[in-house]
């Protein structure tokens, strides 16, 4: 399984009224995650995309246990639990500075052909990549 850590700090612009994390920035907070960790071992999105393949979002869920506050230092742990296909799954765990879990989620992404907009199989640099992390 592939595992990878940032940490982000709540801003006075990630809350509502009342002082929370506005429930919609959640998605903002996977899409860090799931990008940093990939450009932490070498995959850039960014070169994906130059290479034709795009990775558009097919689903998200998200759990919300407690609220994360202003100005709140998270640690927003992802996981891929298994090698993917013509899709990737994300789990996301975002844990406050006291180690409290507040929130869970999951995204499934597909690999897409840039050009016919067709759904495909990830790059082989992509998979040569993660394929440590799967090894028993």
């Amino acid at each position: 399984m592939f595992i990878s850590e940032i940490q982000y700090r709540v801003r006075y612009g990630d809350t509502d009224q009342m002082g929370y994390v506005y429930y919609g920035r959640y998605a903002y907070f996977y899409e860090i995650a799931r990008v940093e960790a990939l450009r932490g071992v070498g995959v850039s999105y960014k070169d994906m995309e130059a290479q034709g393949i795009m990775m558009p979002v097919w689903e998200n869920h998200s759990y919300f246990l407690q609220p994360a506050q202003f100005d709140d230092l998270l640690t927003i742990r992802v996981m891929i639990k298994e090698l993917p296909a013509a899709k990737i799954v994300f789990y996301y765990e975002i844990y406050n500075e006291a180690g409290q879990e507040l929130h869970k989620g999951e995204s499934v992404l597909v690999f897409m052909n840039k050009e016919t907009r067709k759904i495909c199989r990830p790059p082989k640099y992509l998979l040569d990549t993660l394929m440590p992390y799967f090894k028993n």
